[in-house]
């Protein structure tokens, strides 16, 4: 980390230690540098102005030339970055307002009129991955957007229930279930849990909704993903053995639906992904990350019945056919198509 001070005669470069003192990652300051350098050319080649001389009607007048050849999430993305650039140099006294606060306000007000999801793009994906930094907050995220399950779904997950190529993991992992025997590399869901049932001698809090088992390739993003996990893993008093654990007062229990709720919120809320009032059009949940799992690996497998499957919403027939062939046509289907966080 740097320990040379910027001059605030640089407002960019100046926002930028200030982010590298916070702990974020060169990635998202690179983000960040790549996108208020745009807007500082667009300022000097349209109005002749510096950051610090902006005003509303340019950064109007910026978001707007945007629209033109970029996406709507990645022009909402770039409207974000500004508005913390702008908010971060009006608190600290360097400029005397923020102009993008009517902007992002008006924004807003429009995205509010979207019946439909939240569009996220994977560029916008990577980066909010990049900045989540404990390593069970990474690996609950990096899980639900690789694997698609729902949040339910992931806090059942027991060690029993994963197989990885790694002989110092492996060693930490019980005797997997019968639905993984020559499956290495993967997850299993199981659909025959519910809430208050006892599982591996332990009650459960939560149900699977799938309608059936279904085993889940891992890749080689989320296997070292688990690995940071699995250095930090708190050791357990259930039987049951559950892969991601309460780190905080409640240590060392298993994770509940609200519990990882939080936590996404929480990570979500920074990136301004999350308004409480706002809907699901709005807000990015766990359940987000299953339909961007679904939309992204539909459009580049182009095979519903394999996203079916893997999502266990499927008719026993279909979803039969594909367990079948898992080591084949679903694992080598999967592991080619799976977008990259990293």
């Amino acid at each position: 980390m740097s320990t040379e001070t910027v001059s605030p005669d640089d407002p960019v470069a100046y926002f930028l230690q200030n982010l590298e003192y916070q702990g974020r990652s060169e990635r998202t300051r690179a983000a960040y540098e790549r996108v208020l350098r745009r807007f500082e050319r667009f300022l000097d080649d349209s109005a002749g102005r510096t950051l610090a001389e902006a005003g509303e009607h340019e950064c109007m007048a910026w978001v707007h030339s945007l629209r033109t050849d970029l996406a709507r999430s990645t022009v909402a993305t770039y409207a974000t970055y500004l508005h913390r650039f702008y908010t971060y140099m009006a608190r600290v006294g360097a400029f005397e307002a923020n102009p993008m606060a009517l902007v992002v306000e008006g924004m807003d007000e429009t995205i509010d009129k979207n019946p439909h999801r939240r569009d996220i793009s994977l560029s916008a994906m990577r980066a909010f991955v990049a900045d989540i930094h404990h390593p069970l907050d990474r690996a609950l995220v990096v899980t639900l957007l690789k694997t698609g399950m729902r949040v339910g779904e992931l806090c059942n997950l027991d060690l029993r229930d994963l197989t990885l190529a790694d002989d110092e993991l492996a060693a930490r992992l019980p005797l997997g279930s019968r639905a993984l025997q020559d499956r290495e590399n993967a997850v299993y869901v199981r659909s025959d849990v519910s809430k208050g049932a006892v599982v591996n001698g332990e009650e459960r809090r939560a149900s699977n909704k799938r309608k059936r088992a279904t085993v889940v390739p891992v890749d080689g993003e989320l296997r070292s993903t688990l690995r940071c996990w699995f250095a930090i893993r708190p050791d357990t008093t259930s039987p049951a053995e559950p892969l991601f654990l309460n780190t905080g007062r409640k240590w060392g229990e298993r994770l509940t639906p609200a519990m990882v709720g939080r936590i996404v919120r929480e990570h979500a809320r920074e990136n301004d992904w999350y308004r409480t009032g706002g809907g699901a059009s709005e807000n990015v949940t766990p359940h987000y990350f299953r339909h961007f799992f679904t939309t992204h690996l539909r459009d580049r497998t182009g095979d519903r019945g394999i996203v079916k499957y893997l999502r266990g919403d499927v008719a026993s027939d279909v979803i039969d056919t594909y367990t079948h062939d898992w080591g084949g046509r679903v694992r080598e289907r999967y592991l080619s198509n799976i977008y990259k966080l990293f």
